[in-house]
């Protein structure tokens, strides 16, 4: 019987290879694996209808509202329900089917995915700022609903592969392909401008999630997600740097064994493993690894120096969840800044620094990170700070 799915975000780049997943395992198979519930994406009108209509969605959601009456008009005729807004996006989330991919880029895939966990859904979590930000509450929600979060970032996906026991657990490693910017003089990262930073050299990404890479702050989120997912405190979680992005992530054991999971730098093998889970794999059109090929493999300490992230992720969650709430939000608003050309790349972990410094210590109350209302309060007066920081430092650059 085939699988029922719904995917939050399917225009963005985990959409797409969600989707591709899809499209190649139903191919190959005798009758259709997976099935398409409902599609969301937040502004690419055209994107989404033509992915609802190639796949047969039930409904898809855009999330800019202005936009619903160009949907209805591209999907007319076709049988499939348009729909616009936040709500309409949570809502479809919460209709039962076999896995939600929870896949909304930053903070705005949080309500939706606590949606999905509280209606029961599983869900395969490509979301990480959802679990960086409200990891507590959503481990919670799924306790109580029994729903099942499935890990489909690429690092978190590795160590769910090769989890056994979680007793037997010493050490999570995560593996960094080291971005644009690991041989980069640190005298001249000051003046790295967007597109460069967009250059990954190894996958095709987002623009927000790729700055991230370049600057760390994505190993640094997926550092918390990972305490948060298994229940490690960031004392036991290793960051390597391993440019060739063979290996994924390892678990280390009380044994001595390191369990990896190896494969082609390509995220249609974790999204299908995480859409296919706890039942028998799909087959993927990914290129197959040639280990004779790649011959050897490399890896290095992480530069702090140069990548302070890292530094500062561990230090907020030893500080409070409150402060990794904060720590998002500020590396968003620090991002849209370097993006939009208003602060310096450098600029980004000072920015994230100074917001951690100055705001944390406000929210002492750890009640409020169980409540959407309370991470919201605590995103958005951090997303504050951090604007005004970004409105200083340029300020101090035209002195």
């Amino acid at each position: 019987m085939a699988r029922r799915l719904s995917i939050l975000g399917s225009t963005g780049s985990i959409g797409q290879s969600s989707l591709s997943v899809v499209s190649h395992a139903n191919a190959v198979a005798s009758e259709p694996a997976f099935e398409i519930e409902a599609l969301t994406a937040h502004t690419n009108v055209e994107l989404l209808a033509s992915q609802a209509i190639e796949f047969g969605a039930r409904t898809a959601v855009i999330g800019e509202a202005r936009f619903h009456g160009a949907l209805k008009s591209r999907l007319a005729g076709t049988g499939i329900e348009a729909r616009a807004g936040a709500s309409a996006i949570e809502e479809v989330a919460r209709v039962p089917v076999d896995r939600v991919v929870a896949s909304i880029v930053g903070i705005a895939g949080l309500a939706s995915t606590h949606a999905a966990l509280e209606a029961g859904n599983d869900i395969a979590l490509a979301n990480k700022e959802s679990m960086v930000c409200a990891g507590p509450l959503l481990k919670q929600v799924a306790a109580k609903t029994g729903a099942r979060i499935v890990p489909t970032d690429s690092e978190h996906n590795a160590m769910f592969q090769v989890m056994e026991r979680a007793e037997d657990v010493d050490r999570l490693i995560l593996t960094a392909s080291g971005g644009p910017f690991l041989r980069t003089p640190l005298e001249k990262l000051a003046k790295v401008t967007p597109e460069e930073a967009c250059a990954h050299p190894r996958w095709s990404m987002g623009r927000k999630i790729s700055v991230d890479s370049a600057s760390f702050m994505n190993k640094a989120l997926e550092l918390i997600e990972a305490s948060y997912l298994f229940d490690v405190p960031e004392s036991r979680i290793d960051v390597l740097v391993h440019p060739q992005s063979i290996i994924h992530s390892l678990v280390s054991y009380v044994d001595g064994s390191f369990l990896a999971q190896l494969g082609s730098p390509d995220m249609q093998t974790p999204i299908a493993h995480a859409l296919s889970w706890p039942h028998g794999r799909v087959p993927t059109a990914v290129e197959r690894l040639d280990l004779a090929a790649v011959s050897r493999l490399e890896f290095e300490h992480v530069d702090d120096q140069r990548f302070p992230s890292i530094r500062l992720a561990r230090a907020a969650l030893n500080e409070s969840d409150a402060a990794v709430i904060v720590l998002n939000a500020s590396n968003e608003e620090a991002v849209d800044a370097f993006l939009s050309g208003r602060c310096k790349f450098t600029d980004i972990n000072r920015v994230n620094e100074e917001a951690v410094s100055k705001l944390s210590h406000s929210f002492t109350h750890s009640g409020d990170c169980l409540s959407l209302e309370g991470i919201s309060d605590i995103d958005r007066e951090a997303r504050k700070l951090a604007r005004e920081l970004v409105s200083a430092s340029m300020a101090g650059a035209k002195d």
